[in-house]
């Protein structure tokens, strides 16, 4: 890909996270091009459909989140770390009114989002092995629990967003202070092997979704 190539899709990529951010999945892609400062005819030859854009978007921001995380398992507390990784997973889907709205079962089946959540749980459970062998949560607990209690905590929470901003955390300590081992008891039901959905039949991805370019 030439460089003028690479720059607008990433001028691209960044307007269109910071539009859907703001506005959610019904943006226009004409909105998107003007933030960018790019035609819409630039952002069909890099993304054939609005849907693609979307997929690439969400894919850069778990693995955001996953880079995160592998910066986390640095340090030297692994409570520590991974309370910050659940804290950043869920501050940034509350900022962002997209990716709230493409936690569904229709956007994890695509295989590069697909990839991306297991690239995060992956990251999830390599942060909860730590603390598990530090002692600091139960033994039970797993990537796939962390990733599932980041979303509990966000969609219970993203209601009050407005008036309380800074709620989220209140319910985040006490979803952490529920995996410290002191008062654990045997769970009624393993944890989920996967988080992909079962299949689905053919959904739209974006709520008002624009097939191609607009005429």
């Amino acid at each position: 890909m030439r460089a003028d190539a690479v720059r607008n899709r990433r001028l691209l990529l960044d307007a269109a996270a910071a539009e859907l951010a703001e506005h959610g999945t019904e943006v226009s892609i004409a909105r998107i091009a003007a933030r960018a400062g790019i035609g819409k005819g630039t952002v069909f030859r890099h993304f054939a459909t609005k849907e693609q854009l979307l997929l690439a978007i969400f894919s850069d921001q778990l693995d955001g989140i996953s880079a995160r995380g592998e910066t986390l398992l640095q340090r030297p507390d692994p409570a520590e770390a991974l309370l910050e990784f659940m804290a950043a997973a869920v501050e940034l889907q509350l900022a962002d009114r997209s990716l709230c709205q493409a936690v569904t079962a229709a956007m994890r089946r695509e295989p590069v989002v697909r990839a991306a959540g297991d690239r995060l749980v992956a990251v999830a459970d390599a942060l909860t092995a730590r603390a598990r062998r530090a002692g600091d949560v139960r033994d039970d607990v797993g990537g796939p629990d962390i990733v599932l209690l980041i979303n509990a905590v966000t969609q219970a929470t993203i209601p009050l967003g407005d008036t309380a901003p800074g709620l989220w955390r209140r319910y985040l300590s006490m979803v952490f202070d529920g995996l410290r081992p002191e008062a654990a008891r045997p769970l009624p039901v393993p944890a989920p092997p996967s988080l992909a959905p079962a299949s689905l039949p053919p959904a739209s991805l974006a709520p008002g979704g624009e097939p191609g370019p607009e005429r």
